[in-house]
This record gives C-alpha cells, sequence and structure tokens, in this order.
C-alpha cells in the first residue's frame, strides 16, 4: 500500500462539529452519580411505568429489503432466517437468480439483477441486505456500494486516488434513499449458514442493550495502515465521557473482556480470537484487500465477524490510504451512540465507500430504546438514542394524546440523557413523548 496524504482534517472536523453543535445545557439532567442510589428492587412497587415515545432515529425492518439468491441454498436459508428473526416483511423478500460462488460479478450480469431488484423494491424501503457472503465485489466496485447506488465507476479509482463521496456521510438522516438516493447496503456475510445464523443471533442481542464496553484504537507498527490515529485524541476527548475509549499503540490486544469497538491498521491481525466481543461490536483493520472475503495474502474482514464482532468493513481493490475511503471511528461511535443502526453508522462513517464493502447484521441497534428507574418514588427516564440537538418533553393521559409540553430540554452531546419526570405529573401523565425541535425555534 502506498501511503497518500489526504487533505481530510478540516471535512472531518466540520462533520464532527456538524453532529456536536453547540446547544443548551439540558434541563432536568442528572448525573450518573445522583442515580447511583437508584435501585431496581424499587420497580417492584413502583406503579406501572409510563410508556415513552423518542423521535425516530433508526431504519426499522419495514424499510429493509433482503436480497435472495434463489440459486443458492445458502442464501435462501440465510434470507428467511433473517427475515424471521427481524420481523422483514414478506413483501421485502426480493428473489433474484445468479450462479453463485464466485468472488467478482460482471458489471454486466449486475445490471441486469439490479433492474430487477429496483423494480421488485417495495416504496419507503431505504437500505439493503444481501444474503450471502460472495461476490464482493461488482467490476471496481463492492457489492455492496453497487446495491446501494447503482453501478458507477465515478465510485472507482485507477491508483491512488479519491472517488465520488456521498453525501449521506456524517449526516443524520434516516431515509437515506428519500434524502440522498442511496439505499445502504450489507452483506449478512459467513463461511456458512451456522456462521451467519450467530451473526444474525448476536445482533438481534445487542438492540437497546446499551452495553459497557471499551473501545479499543489501536496504532501499530505500520504508520502506513495506521493513518487513522492522527484522529484518535480527538475522538477521545469528544466521545470519552460517553463510552470508555482506550488509545493503545501496538501490535495486537488480547484477552479483553469488553470489546465493544476495535479500530486498527494491519495486514494481519494477531490475537483477535482471545477477546470477547459485546453483542452489536465493531471492528476493522485498515489495509488493501479486507474486503476480498475469500482469502487473500491479508486478513479477511470475516475472521472480525468469526471471532465475535458483530459488523466490520474492507475493500476489494487497492484503495491507498486514503482516510476518506475506511470508517471514520469518531463519526461511527457517535452515530451508533445515538442510536442509529449498525448499518446506518457504518455507511455514515465513510465518505468515499465504492471501494469499500460493508458486512454484519444491518439492524443490529445496542444503544436504541429507553430505560425508566425508580429514584425516590419518581421514574427517571436513561435513553441515548437523541442526536445532539434540542427536544420538548410532552404528557398525555391516553396515547393518542392530547399533549402537553411539560419542559424543554437539550442534548449537547453524545452522553446518555437523564429526565426525572416531574412528580407533579405523576397522575396525569401515562404517556410521554419527545418531540425534536428545530435550531431555530
Amino acid at each position: 500500500m502506498t501511503r497518500v496524504q489526504a487533505a481530510t482534517d478540516c471535512s472531518r472536523r466540520a462533520a464532527l462539529r456538524n453532529l456536536l453543535r453547540k446547544t443548551l445545557v439540558i434541563a432536568l439532567c442528572l448525573t450518573t452519580a445522583a442515580l447511583s442510589v437508584t435501585n431496581r428492587a424499587d420497580e417492584s412497587t413502583a406503579p406501572d411505568a409510563p410508556t415513552v415515545l423518542l423521535p425516530r432515529q433508526a431504519i426499522t425492518p419495514a424499510q429493509l429489503a433482503v436480497i435472495i439468491n434463489e440459486l443458492d441454498p445458502t442464501s435462501r436459508r440465510i434470507g428467511h432466517y433473517y427475515a424471521e428473526r427481524r420481523g422483514i416483511p414478506s413483501e421485502n423478500l426480493i428473489r433474484v437468480p445468479f450462479a453463485p460462488g464466485s468472488p467478482i460479478m460482471d458489471p454486466g450480469e449486475f445490471e441486469d439483477l439490479y433492474a430487477q431488484v429496483k423494480a421488485a423494491t417495495p416504496q419507503g424501503v431505504q437500505a439493503y441486505a444481501l444474503a450471502w457472503t460472495l461476490p464482493y465485489r461488482v467490476g471496481c466496485l463492492s457489492i455492496t456500494t453497487a446495491f446501494a447506488a447503482g453501478y458507477d465507476e465515478a465510485f472507482c479509482a485507477e491508483g491512488c486516488k479519491p472517488t465520488r463521496a456521498t453525501r449521506y456521510f456524517a449526516s443524520e438522516s434516516t431515509r437515506p434513499y428519500a434524502d440522498y438516493g442511496i439505499r445502504p447496503t450489507m452483506a449478512l456475510a459467513g463461511d456458512d449458514f451456522t456462521a451467519v445464523k450467530a451473526l444474525i443471533d448476536r445482533g438481534v442481542a445487542a438492540d437497546n442493550s446499551r452495553p459497557p464496553g471499551t473501545g479499543y484504537l489501536v496504532k501499530t507498527h505500520d504508520k502506513a495502515r495506521s493513518v487513522r490515529a492522527r484522529g484518535y485524541a480527538a475522538a477521545v476527548e469528544q466521545l470519552g465521557n460517553a463510552v470508555r475509549l482506550e488509545r493503545i499503540e501496538a501490535d495486537r490486544i488480547e484477552q479483553k473482556p469488553d470489546v465493544l469497538f476495535y479500530f486498527t491498521g494491519l495486514t494481519q491481525v494477531p490475537g483477535i480470537d482471545t477477546n470477547r466481543y459485546r453483542p452489536g461490536a465493531v471492528a476493522d483493520h485498515l489495509t488493501s484487500s479486507g474486503g476480498q472475503l475469500n482469502g487473500t495474502r491479508q486478513m479477511s474482514s470475516l475472521r472480525w465477524l468469526e471471532a465475535g464482532a458483530t459488523g466490520s468493513y474492507g475493500t476489494v481493490v487497492e484503495p491507498c490510504n486514503l482516510l476518506p475511503k475506511f470508517p471514520d471511528p469518531a463519526i461511527l461511535i457517535s452515530s451508533y451512540l445515538s442510536g442509529a443502526t449498525l448499518i446506518e453508522a457504518y455507511w455514515k462513517s465513510v465518505r468515499m465507500p465504492g471501494q469499500g464493502l460493508f458486512i454484519g447484521e444491518p439492524l443490529a441497534r445496542p444503544f436504541g430504546g429507553y430505560e425508566l428507574l425508580q429514584r425516590s418514588g419518581r421514574w427517571v427516564l436513561r435513553t441515548f438514542a437523541l442526536i445532539p440537538g434540542r427536544y420538548t418533553l410532552q404528557g398525555a393521559a391516553a396515547p393518542m394524546g392530547p399533549y402537553r409540553e411539560i419542559t424543554r430540554f437539550a442534548k449537547p452531546g453524545f452522553e446518555p440523557t437523564w429526565l426525572l419526570l416531574p412528580a407533579e405529573d405523576a397522575g396525569a401523565s401515562a404517556y410521554y413523548r419527545i418531540v425534536s425541535l428545530p435550531d431555530t425555534e
């Protein structure tokens, strides 16, 4: 891999500033220390918990279509199992026939399949899951980008050159097709059905789990493949209060019991199977051909999934070490912490995704949902699943309303929001909803 200086720091900082835009201090905010007295045993004698409606922050199963190779029995099993586990509507299962087993698909063959897929895609679908491991490439593109945006050689490059960027990068969109005309795509990849089934089950188990864990930002001896390390300090500064992040200079980490994120850069990453990965964990290594899944001189991204990660990324043709062609850890982590699904957080972290393959369980959403705790007889709401911004908390006696405003608050960063529901409102509101406010209001 040839080292190339990419002038991306300014654009990267601008994207993070957009995600971290200045807001007001949280009203009704409680610190973690203040909640340390909370005892879950209180819930056994507590009144019925209220219901809270959060703003939609992620793609739903009804917005994901699964593309199945009808000529591949394993693809059919994967697609049907995934649809069952995720509650994906039957009309979102799109079946196309092609000879299985080849790592690279001819662009002409792809164009025919893509036309079939587009014609069969229900209105409202915002993303795709591929129910196969091979092929992972179409001509000069990754197959995930080909399905996301169509076969467009502007996403390709010969030599160490930039490619077309996507406007979805670092955005707050929850409707990428409606907003930007692309459907982010991720492959449910694995060596066999058993491996993919385990991957799917990990993704489902991750949902709303808000797992404790550590993000490992690793700088190796390989300077050309450690170019992401220049952004590690900023990532820790911006996100270190929301999730535990460790900067490490080493070629490996081993025997770690709590891997939530693991970003590194080597051709081969030793010891990854000695670690324990949280459900929903993300791990990848910056190198030239990690997306070539069926074995190369360099480590396949599949090894991360085999080790226990739920998502990974690798390039299928030589990208050089241009930063926009690889996931930005800070943007990925911040999107994930704000309630995005895996497919959304990963895609939003790559400015130039044309040569990169996204693999994993697309709908894994460990930081979605909320929890209600009791503190001194009052309900405390805790949630990650809000992007930085301004909100209003509203209450009602019935799910259809009418709702009345209780208070306004702001979320300035990516730490979880804690809200103490008003005691004087306890008898009046069995239902609450949080509604986003415009910045200009």
